[in-house]
């Protein structure tokens, strides 16, 4: 978040705060980040944070909704974590568990809705809920087909290879180098991952009556990128040409969200350190399915670019500013 906030022109950085972290400097942590490297974390309470115009919280879910609940109305607060994503009280008991704390306008300008564009909710928000990453992904690589009734929303198949960043950073043995390199490892599996009423809630506002998704996400031996494979039943009678029309017409006026040229197909390395997802759209003849396939950064586009892209359009910049489209390759 501070990498690609610190390209912003307008923002001046506040108060760092952490919590097992607290007196250390940002540099013991993430020696990256050079021009803060020299920062004193501080406690991450209310009273740190109430005289900032923007705070940005990333906290475990579940724990964003005290912090939030203690600032002023006018200060513009982004929650990274899940905590007011979710419409469904139901739904964030079966996946997060604990107290459902509400529902704030949902991070993704990009995402199609029955009246317009998520943007749309984002102009003048003084709270944001920054999407998950894998949501992201399949989002936006199926919603065209969704949105204009070109696939059937109950048969969506979602198989992500995902980076080890977006699994977390927890000490755990299934994240150590020894174990994850030259290995590809299913987790949360079974439709058990927590992202996935986040797209059902997303695509369903893309006009669709019901959705149902498969979700399987795969840990791959990188270390940030997600590739979203995404198919669906195509609906009777439509054309292929249909589909690509439906998919660049969806993202014509997107600065951030280019579907491919034909032929071209997406990858995570041109991603890399980019406000950017890259997708490409087609016809399975064989098995009647659409395919899409969605590639992005977790890291930026998955949250901390979109983000700041919301962050923009609250604030009343212009939404690509601070927000670069150049993947760091090779």
């Amino acid at each position: 978040m501070l990498r690609v906030f610190a390209a912003h022109p307008e923002l001046e950085f506040g108060a760092l705060t952490a919590h097992s972290s607290v007196g250390d400097t940002l540099g013991m942590h993430h020696p990256h980040l050079r021009p803060f490297a020299a920062r004193i974390l501080t406690d991450t309470t209310a009273e740190n944070l109430a005289s900032h115009d923007v705070v940005i919280l990333a906290l475990p879910h579940g724990t964003s909704a005290a912090v939030a609940a203690q600032l002023p109305d006018d200060v513009l607060v982004i929650d990274c974590g899940a905590d007011y994503r979710l419409a469904s009280s139901d739904d964030w008991a079966r996946y997060y568990g604990g107290e459902h704390a509400g529902t704030w306008p949902y991070g993704i300008p990009e995402l199609i809705t029955a009246t317009g564009r998520g943007r749309d909710a984002l102009v003048g928000a003084r709270r944001i809920a920054a999407p998950g990453c894998n949501a992201s992904a399949v989002t936006l690589a199926i919603q065209p087909g969704v949105a204009a009734g070109l696939v059937d929303p109950m048969g969506i198949v979602a198989t992500l290879a995902v980076g080890y960043s977006g699994a977390g950073k927890k000490l755990a043995p299934a994240m150590l180098a020894a174990e994850g390199l030259g290995s590809a490892a299913p987790y949360a599996f079974g439709g058990s991952h927590r992202h996935i009423p986040e797209i059902v809630q997303n695509l369903r506002g893309a006009s669709a009556a019901d959705v149902r998704v498969s979700f399987t996400p795969i840990l791959v031996p990188m270390s940030r990128g997600i590739l979203a494979s995404v198919s669906a039943p195509i609906a009777p009678g439509v054309s292929a040409a249909q589909v690509r029309e439906a998919w660049e017409s969806a993202y014509a006026d997107e600065p951030f969200v280019s579907v491919l040229p034909e032929g071209q197909l997406p990858t995570t390395a041109a991603t890399l350190g980019a406000n950017t997802a890259l997708i490409q759209v087609a016809v399975d003849k064989q098995a009647g399915n659409v395919l899409a396939v969605c590639a992005l950064d977790n890291l930026v586009k998955g949250t901390a670019g979109a983000a700041l892209q919301s962050l923009n359009i609250a604030c009343g910049f212009a939404e690509t500013t601070g927000l670069t489209t150049m993947g760091v390759a090779p």
